[in-house]
């Protein structure tokens, strides 16, 4: 159909004749023709009517039940459309089975699962890593093979497998042409390329190096085909690193301790008879000799061979907490944190030991590093029966004066304190004296020493005074009536502040829980 003929003619008066031709405008309007899904009457495209199936498949695919950790929403959905409009281009909706057909999400978990065994699994010669690619790429049970929705994202395809696809009117024409193909360098272009090709080729050699670095830490062969890469792998059992128990033949009672850097060869591990024997050595070896550095290296060894037989029983809880406890005595909370860990974890299998006396010094332990979350966890863990046993008690009263600030009753405690816990007192024994000294300054103005000694837990009033003098104080002690002496308190209210303040902006340990 077409519009009536119209002319508008512009005119405007003009002073001389024009420099130019005065032309007519076209107003003529020719209506297009209709389209061939289009009646006479010019109605409006018919609506898509997508299959019931499809439908519930795109439902499934928006379930939050089926979300998979790491895959976005907007990527779920750009791998819907893609899925749905590449059987729509063919009109094979209908020939797809989309009840068992694999979600959006699951199909690009696919394909970063078998991305990265690419990856992975890549050989330093150039030539096997394409012939794995080319293997990969044309698996006729692969999602992203050229035969799928995925083939799409390819950048650039091989001229063979363009001949070999059929020309369809209703595939897009940029969709079928290679990429490549549309691109053309000059030769400067060229000379740039190859430049930056070989500045790739010497990043490719030194990633390759790193990845050789890589296989070796992970304790693979030139084939990669020994152990398991840490995203995992598809491979056989039998092609795996043995994980099974050891059984010790060793009968030697002393063993260095040696980091393991392959599997434990049972001529050098000790069975279990052999280990109760060189614990009991050991315990008489450090009453007589105290040698901290040779007892503990013994003990890691001993904890090593039960470990890799896969000992858990009332020995290995007990062998765990000597090494503690003899921890503990010299300081260590590396080797303590260490044995606490696993002891935790006995504990819960019930294998007996002294569970009540290791939880007393969590406790502790948790105070000295002012660890509140860590606090927190411990107590909700602590049953009624526990919060009555006598050590843990101890250590519940420990803390709560130290939070009521109530450092009478702490230093009582301090000298009250079983086990081992009077060790794990010592490591934070000077700094809440110097909270309590910072305290005591501002509540008194002078004091006698004695008053120090007993306030602060001292055997005598010689240690008091040289703790006052080791941190600056020796100003403020004077001689008074012969033996006695006075302490003027308050002139140091400010230095013991600072003091105070340095003790608890740091706590410096290793190996912590």
């Amino acid at each position: 159909m077409s519009f009536p003929s119209t002319t508008v003619a512009w005119t405007r008066p003009l002073q001389q004749p024009p420099a130019y031709n005065a032309v007519n405008p076209r107003t003529t309007l020719q209506a297009a023709p209709a389209p061939p899904d289009m009646g006479a009457t010019g109605s409006k495209p018919k609506k898509v009517e997508w299959p019931p199936a499809v439908r519930e498949y795109v439902r499934r695919a928006f379930d939050p039940a089926n979300a998979i950790p790491g895959i976005s929403s907007i990527e779920m959905q750009t791998k819907l459309k893609e899925t749905i409009s590449y059987y729509a281009e063919r009109n094979a909706q209908d020939e797809v089975s989309w009840p068992t057909y694999p979600l959006p999400q699951e199909l690009l978990q696919e394909e970063r699962r078998k991305a990265a065994l690419v990856m992975s699994a890549a050989a330093p010669s150039n030539g096997a890593t394409n012939g794995f690619h080319h293997a990969y790429v044309n698996d006729p049970n692969n999602h992203t093979n050229s035969t799928s929705p995925q083939s799409k994202k390819r950048k650039s395809q091989d001229a063979e497998e363009l001949q070999a696809q059929p020309a369809e009117a209703s595939v897009p024409p940029w969709r079928k042409t290679n990429l490549a193909s549309r691109m053309t360098f000059t030769d400067g272009h060229n000379e740039k390329r190859h430049k930056k090709n070989t500045a790739s080729d010497a990043a490719s050699k030194f990633e390759q190096a790193e990845l050789e670095k890589r296989r070796h830490r992970f304790q693979l062969g030139n084939n990669g085909s020994k152990t398991t890469p840490p995203w995992g792998s598809p491979r056989k059992d039998e092609d795996e690193m043995p994980t099974g128990p050891v059984v010790g033949t060793n009968q030697s009672l002393e063993k260095s301790y040696f980091r393991l850097t392959a599997p434990p060869k049972a001529e050098t591990v000790r069975p279990l008879h052999i280990l109760e024997k060189s614990l009991y050595m050991l315990t008489k070896k450090w009453k007589a000799e105290k040698n901290y550095n040779y007892i503990c290296n013994q003990f890691k060894s001993l904890r090593q061979d039960l470990t890799v037989q896969h000992i858990k029983n009332a020995f290995t809880v007990k062998v765990y907490e000597i090494h503690a406890r003899i921890s503990l005595e010299k300081g260590d909370l590396g080797e303590y944190n260490q044995c606490q860990t696993q002891l935790k974890a006995l504990y819960a299998q019930n294998l007996g030991g002294n569970p009540a006396e290791f939880k007393a010094y969590r406790i502790l332990y948790f105070v000295y590093t002012c660890n509140k979350t860590d606090m927190n966890d411990m107590l909700a863990e602590l049953t009624l029966a526990d919060k009555t046993h006598e050590w843990i008690k101890h250590a519940l009263d420990v803390r709560s004066s130290l939070a009521l600030g109530n450092y009478h009753k702490f230093f009582r405690l301090y000298l009250e304190a079983q086990n081992m816990g009077g060790y794990l007192m010592d490591m934070f024994i000077e700094r809440e004296r110097l909270n309590a000294l910072a305290n005591i300054s501002r509540g008194y103005s002078n004091v006698t020493l004695r008053f120090l000694t007993d306030e602060l837990g001292f055997d005598n009033d010689e240690t008091c005074r040289e703790f006052l003098e080791s941190h600056g104080a020796q100003s403020i002690i004077e001689e008074k009536d012969g033996n006695q002496f006075r302490v003027k308190i308050r002139e140091a209210a400010s230095h013991f502040e600072s003091l105070r303040a340095a003790a608890f902006s740091k706590v410096d340990i290793k190996g912590q829980i």
